[in-house]
């Protein structure tokens, strides 16, 4: 698809409410009249194939040409996946259930597939070993119909928790991935995970970027949860930025914990690495993924992978303080 045609077809659908709010809101920022804002707005969907969110969690208003052309927006963001991932393949992410199958080596919690099928002795025995446990639809993203329960939800037994589960749209049940006490530091009330980019490219094989996710109070530490991210030296395993909301909000201190976030050391960190780059190899026709990486204090495991990677934790204004964003990364694996 051209840079145009994917211009048109976004436009048609684009969500004029929420247009007009994200243009009050950077006309605030920005000090820019709103005629500047659409106009300008107008040239970066035309030549870097960024919708309206791409403008303002980039800050493009800020950004000179040469800058802009280093932003990964949607447009490009899609175009890297269509070539990188054949779509056939991505059931093995998009289904949570055939995930922890397909990477049981790395995933050591309990876990159940919910159907009509779910062995309800399986299901007892779940519940029996557990204070808490996860449920989730089969497929979705940005932490959508994610569940905790707990033994009040399966008092009266495992046939009426699973029409319980049924009517959640619950597909997968699972043990609570317990993090590492230095990651619990940050915020308690979430997992709070590390994204890694794994990009089998032309050039190169290896890790493209890696962000930490992190809570703000709720179950999720997903940013469309109201959580934020930071993002992770490469090399060390030591955050480099303050953390950043998809708002704009910038932190050097969690608001919850007051812990410090710039050079927060990532534990297990070279180890979490290597399992990712493992795993790479498992669907090598699947060349970028990002994967979801829980540290617990035995170490890092998957809670998933993603055969769609968000384009939007990446390119956060917040983690380029130069306006030089991240598509040189990806420059370094294959040509764009």
């Amino acid at each position: 698809m051209s840079r145009m045609q994917y211009f048109w077809n976004r436009l048609a659908k684009v969500d004029r409410k929420a247009l007009w709010q994200t243009m009050t809101l950077l006309k605030k920022r920005s000090g820019k009249s709103r005629i500047w804002l659409a106009k300008d707005m107008l040239k970066c969907a035309t030549r870097y194939n960024a919708g309206y969110v791409d403008y303002k969690i980039a800050q493009m208003y800020k950004l000179t040409d040469e800058q802009r052309k280093t932003v990964i927006t949607r447009g490009i963001s899609n175009e890297i996946v269509r070539r990188m991932n054949p779509k056939e393949d991505w059931h093995y992410f998009d289904d949570k259930a055939e995930f922890n199958e397909t990477f049981a080596r790395w995933i050591p919690r309990k876990w159940l597939r919910i159907n009509q099928n779910t062995d309800r002795e399986a299901l007892f025995e779940l519940c029996r070993r557990s204070r808490e446990l996860i449920g989730k639809p089969l497929e979705g993203s940005s932490g959508v119909g994610i569940r905790k329960y707990t033994p009040e939800d399966w008092e009266n037994g495992p046939e009426d928790f699973l029409k319980r589960l049924t009517a959640d749209g619950i597909g997968i049940l699972e043990e609570v991935v317990v993090q590492h006490p230095a990651m619990a530091s940050l915020c308690p009330t979430s997992v709070n995970t590390c994204r890694i980019a794994t990009l089998l490219g032309d050039k190169q094989q290896g890790i493209v970027y890696a962000f930490l996710r992190i809570g703000n109070g709720k179950v999720m530490d997903n940013v469309d949860c109201g959580g934020m991210a930071a993002r992770i030296n490469v090399e060390t395993g030591q955050i480099q930025t303050v953390g950043a909301d998809k708002q704009g909000s910038t932190f050097l201190k969690h608001p919850m914990t007051g812990t410090t976030i710039v050079g927060f050391q990532i534990p297990f960190w070279e180890e979490a690495k290597k399992m990712c780059m493992e795993a790479s190899h498992v669907i090598p026709r699947m060349r970028f993924i990002a994967w979801d990486v829980a540290i617990t204090p035995e170490g890092p495991t998957f809670i998933e992978g993603n055969s769609f990677p968000s384009h939007a934790i990446p390119q956060f204004a917040a983690h380029y303080p130069n306006g030089i964003g991240i598509l040189p990364e990806f420059e370094k694996f294959i040509d764009l």
